[in-house]
């Protein structure tokens, strides 16, 4: 990968935050709820503070949106999303499949994106127009094209409420494996050729924003669930494939299944 300022402040960052994640991880630790019910730690606070800090110190007009604290300069051409520790639920329960994720977005479209698992001691990084590394190797989407080979992941089966569980049915009829938990780790299975496909409902920016050039330097597609590409503004609900032809298929299928869902 062609190293650049932007590149170089996402690597250093996350070696910063893999570390304060780490000093907190399987330690006793008060667990609060925010306001969607969702828990929150000291760590997932003092790591976004880390990283806002650095990213404002090297780059100081640029824009911040991430998960703990309000948004900065969000009219910036330039603008960072981080989220400190996505899978704050694996990490209060001592599971290591948490990570921290960063993206830069330049004019809205992501152009650097990237996934820390710090227990796990695995990172991918997507840039622009370069091939995604995985630990600094190039890594590389499966060559999957059929549903019905399809190995998939979605978090969580119990986020697909009312209509959308029509949605769910639909992901696990059509493919021929289906597991769950993973939070972002699953998009780096997909980018390293480990699984094919990921669905996943009511995702946030910060969820999502880091794996686009993740997903797209490995030769993935990943868009909303209509086919558009990922903004500040998508609704968050997220659908990514190891290839082309499946994401074509996947895509359809959903078309057909929402329509039949009555008004």
């Amino acid at each position: 990968m062609t190293t650049s300022p932007e590149i170089d402040l996402a690597a250093d960052v996350a070696d910063g935050a893999r570390r304060m994640a780490l000093s907190y991880f399987r330690r006793p630790l008060a667990v609060d709820d925010k306001a969607d019910s969702s828990p929150v730690t000291v760590a997932d606070r003092e790591i976004e503070a880390y990283m806002r800090a650095r990213i404002a110190e090297t780059f100081p007009g640029h824009g911040i949106f991430g998960e703990e604290q309000d948004p900065e300069r969000l009219e910036a051409s330039e603008i960072w999303v981080v989220d400190p520790i996505d899978g704050t639920k694996s990490f209060v329960t001592g599971h290591p499949l948490f990570g921290n994720l960063m993206a830069l977005l330049k004019g809205g479209r992501p152009v650097l994106g990237q996934i820390e698992m710090p227990a796990l001691g695995e990172r991918w990084q997507g840039a622009a127009g370069q091939p995604t590394l995985f630990n600094g190797a190039p890594c590389r989407t499966s060559s999957c094209t059929e549903l019905s080979a399809a190995l998939a992941y979605t978090t969580d089966p119990m986020l697909f409420e009312g209509d959308d569980l029509k949605v769910y049915d639909l992901l696990r009829r059509s493919v021929r494996l289906l597991r769950f938990g993973g939070d972002c780790y699953n998009y780096g299975l997909l980018a390293s050729g480990h699984c094919d496909l990921v669905l996943e409902i009511g995702l946030q920016p910060y969820d999502y924003l880091p794996l686009v050039q993740v997903i797209e330097g490995a030769g993935g597609v990943i868009t909303d669930w209509d086919g558009q590409p990922l903004g500040l503004d998508s609704r968050g609900d997220v659908l990514a494939s190891a290839t082309p032809e499946l994401h074509g298929k996947m895509l359809d299928r959903l078309a057909q299944t929402r329509a039949a869902v009555p008004a």
